[in-house]
């Protein structure tokens, strides 16, 4: 088990590692940075995501339409992008998002097959 991480541990690693990562900024990129600079970013990066993860969680949107934009942004899939994976016309799933058309059971299942989304949350949502 990991040992929990202060919030004052986690602000000195957060400076810590913004301080490596303008000095890989100044030096032109991370491979200029030495092999210490990067076992010490690998560190310091590591506690603030490990702190982050465990104190700032993003609640899963509720609604069909914020479940498909965040799929779409953790994808960067563009809406055609998405309808395309979907196997839907641009237009029907233009119709979804804009509450113009109730998704179908099929819609739905490609959602859940195709983006990994659980389905007892898509069909709370719609």
């Amino acid at each position: 088990m990991k040992k929990q991480i202060t919030k004052k541990e986690f602000e000195v690693a957060e400076s810590s590692m913004n301080k490596i990562l303008d000095l890989a900024t100044k030096k032109g990129g991370f491979d200029r940075l030495s092999a210490a600079e990067n076992k010490a970013l690998a560190k310091y990066s590591g506690i603030v995501e490990d702190y982050e993860t465990g104190h700032y969680t993003m609640p899963m949107p509720q609604t069909i339409e914020g479940i498909i934009a965040l799929k779409m942004y953790e994808k960067k899939l563009k809406q055609k992008d998405l309808a395309r994976l979907l196997e839907i016309t641009d237009t029907k799933l233009s119709e979804i998002l804009n509450h113009k058309r109730k998704p179908s059971l099929s819609f739905l299942k490609a959602m859940n097959e195709k983006l990994g989304i659980d389905g007892n949350l898509l069909l709370k949502a719609s």
